[in-house]
C-alpha cells in the first residue's frame, strides 16, 4: 500500500542544530565523514567546490513512490539513490554532496558493487536525505512484534537485498567472462584455411600462398588480442603458430633463414600458450630443420635432441629422427646418421598417437614418399649411393603415382638431385642427364632455394678432378650453369 507523505520541513535555511556542513562549499556532511577539519570527501581532496552551486532539494512527492518505498522497506539503498535522482534529475555528484558521500562510493553503490550494512552508516544516509521517520526501515517501532524464535523482517529483507545484490554481481561477471570475439564457426574455418594452404604449399606456387598465409596470421593475431573464452584462446593460438610455422617454411623457402627463425620462436610460444605438445614438437623439429639447411647446421643436432623428447609416436617422431640423420650425414657424422636412421625405422613400428597438427595434412605430414625423399638425400651425404638412388628413385615414383595434393615439387626435384648425383659417381652421366631434365623444366616460382644451394654442390662436384674431361659431365655442367631459383623479395615485402 503506497503511503502519501508531505514533507515540511526547509532544506535551504539555517542549519540543523548539531549538524555538519563542509566549511569549504557548505555541503552537509555524513555522520560518518572522519575529516576533522569539516571537509568533504571533494574538498578534502582538494578539489575546486567553491563555485559549485546547491544541489537542488529533494521533492517531498519522492517519498510517495512506491518503488522508493519499496527499496526503503528491503534496504536497497542502491536503487533508492537511483531513484531519488530520477525524480528529482540530479547527479550523481549532486547526490553525493547532499550525502556526504563520495561519487565514486555512491555509483559502486548503485550499481551494487558497494553496500550499506552498518547500522550507523545507514541511519547517517537516511538522515542526509531527510527520509520520513515513517519510511525508515530501521526507525524505531518501524517493524512489527515477531516471536522471540523468528527473525527480525528487517534483517530477513536486509539478507535478501545482500542476496540480490551478489546475484547481480555474480551475473555481470558471468556475462563479462563468457563474452568472446570469435566462434566455433569461425575457429573451424580458420583451420580449414590453414589445412588447405598447408596442403596446396607442397603443389602450388609459393609467392601467392604466402600473401594469403599472412593476411590468415594477422587476422589470428587480431582475435587474440580481444576477449575469448579460455578454450577458444587455446585454439587460437594454437591456429596462429601453426600458422607461423607454415610461414617459417615459406620463409626458408624463400631463402630467408632469419625470418624462418623469427617465425619459429612466435609458433613456439603459441603452442606454449595453447599447451600443445604437438605444435612444440613440430616447431622444434622445423627449427632443426631451417638450421640444417644453414652454415650452422652442427646446432640442428641440439635441436633434433629436444624436439625428440616432445614427438608423439607417429610421422612425427619419424620426422625428427629422419632430420636428425640428415643433419649427422651434412657434418659427416656417420654413426650418428645410421644411428638416427635406425631410430627412424623403429618409430615406424609403434602405433601413431592422434596429433592435430598432422589433421591440417600436406606439408604438416611426413608420409612414406617424404621418408623415403630424406633417406635418399642422407645415404647421398653418406656417399653410400645405390641405398641413395633406391630411396630417390622410391620417393619419386610415390610422389608421381599419388594424389595431386600430396605431390611436393619441391621434395620431388631435390630427389632427382640425389639421382644424378649418384649417376655420375657411378659411372652412369646419361642417367643423370634424364633426371636433371626434369629439375630444369621445374618453372622459375616452384624453384625453392634449397634448389639452388643443391644444384651449387653438384656444380661443385662436376668440377672435381677425376671428373673432367667427361663429355657428358662437361654438358651436365653447362646446363646447370645460371640456373635461377624463386625470388622472395616480393613476398618477403609483404610480410615486412
Amino acid at each position: 500500500m503506497s503511503i502519501s507523505v508531505h514533507i515540511s520541513r526547509p532544506r535551504s535555511g539555517g542549519a540543523v542544530s548539531g549538524e555538519r556542513r563542509c566549511l569549504t562549499c557548505g555541503c552537509r556532511l555524513s555522520r560518518y565523514n572522519p575529516d576533522e577539519r569539516d571537509l568533504c570527501g571533494a574538498c578534502a581532496r582538494g578539489a575546486p567546490t567553491s563555485t559549485a552551486p546547491e544541489p537542488p532539494p529533494i521533492p517531498s512527492r519522492v517519498w510517495s513512490d512506491p518503488g522508493v518505498q519499496e527499496a526503503l522497506r528491503v534496504l536497497d539503498f542502491g536503487q533508492v539513490s537511483r531513484l531519488l535522482r530520477q525524480h528529482a534529475r540530479l547527479r550523481q555528484d549532486d547526490l553525493a554532496r547532499l550525502t556526504g558521500l563520495s561519487q565514486g562510493y555512491l555509483s559502486q553503490l548503485e550499481s551494487g558493487a558497494r553496500r550499506l550494512t552498518r547500522l550507523d552508516k545507514t541511519q547517517a544516509f537516511l538522515d542526509a536525505l531527510d527520509v520520513p521517520v515513517e519510511l525508515r526501515p530501521l526507525a524505531p517501532g518501524s517493524a512489527p512484534v515477531r516471536k522471540a524464535q523468528e527473525p527480525e523482517r528487517d534483517e530477513a529483507d536486509h539478507l535478501r537485498s545482500l542476496a540480490t545484490g551478489a546475484a547481480q554481481s555474480s551475473s555481470a561477471f558471468a556475462e563479462f567472462i563468457s563474452s568472446s570475439n570469435v566462434n566455433t564457426d569461425e575457429l573451424e574455418q580458420f583451420g580449414f584455411t590453414l589445412a588447405r594452404i598447408a596442403t596446396d604449399y607442397v603443389h602450388a606456387p609459393l609467392l601467392p600462398l604466402f600473401t594469403e598465409l599472412v593476411a590468415v596470421r594477422d587476422e589470428l593475431f587480431n582475435r587474440l588480442q580481444g576477449r575469448q573464452r579460455p578454450q577458444q584462446s587455446r585454439e587460437l593460438f594454437m591456429l596462429a603458430g601453426t600458422a607461423c610455422l607454415l610461414l617459417a617454411h615459406a620463409s626458408q623457402n624463400l631463402g630467408e633463414q632469419a625470418s624462418a627463425l623469427a617465425q619459429i620462436r612466435t609458433a613456439r610460444l603459441c603452442a606454449e600458450q595453447a599447451d600443445h605438445t604437438g605444435l612444440r614438437a613440430w616447431a622444434a623439429g622445423t627449427a632443426a630443420l631451417i638450421t640444417e639447411w644453414s652454415p650452422q647446421n652442427r646446432m640442428a643436432l641440439k635441436l633434433t635432441e629436444h624436439a625428440a623428447q616432445l614427438a608423439p609416436a607417429g610421422e612425427t617422431r619419424i620426422r625428427i629422427a629422419a632430420i636428425e640423420a640428415r643433419a649427422a650425414a651434412r657434418i659427416g657424422d656417420h654413426e650418428l646418421a645410421l644411428a638416427a636412421i635406425d631410430r627412424m625405422r623403429q618409430a615406424r613400428e609403434e602405433t601413431p598417437l592422434h596429433d592435430e597438427v598432422e589433421q591440417f595434412g600436406g606439408l604438416l605430414t611426413f608420409p612414406l614418399a617424404k621418408q623415403d625423399y630424406y633417406l635418399g638425400g642422407t645415404y647421398t651425404l653418406l656417399g653410400k649411393h645405390e641405398e641413395a638412388q633406391r630411396h630417390a628413385t622410391a620417393a619419386i615414383a610415390a610422389y608421381r603415382s599419388g594424389p595431386r595434393e600430396e605431390r611436393s615439387y619441391g621434395d620431388e626435384a631435390l630427389a632427382h638431385i640425389d639421382l644424378i648425383t649418384a649417376g655420375i659417381l657411378q659411372g652412369d652421366p646419361d642417367g643423370a642427364t634424364t633426371a636433371l631434365q626434369h629439375v630444369l623444366d621445374l618453372p622459375p616460382q616452384m624453384r625453392i632455394r634449397q634448389l639452388g644451394s643443391a644444384m651449387d654442390r653438384l656444380g661443385s662436384l662436376m668440377r672435381r678432378t677425376d671428373l673432367k674431361g667427361n663429355r657428358t659431365i662437361g654438358q651436365l655442367a653447362d646446363l646447370i650453369h645460371g640456373y635461377q631459383v624463386i625470388d622472395g623479395t616480393a613476398a618477403l615485402r609483404s610480410e615486412r
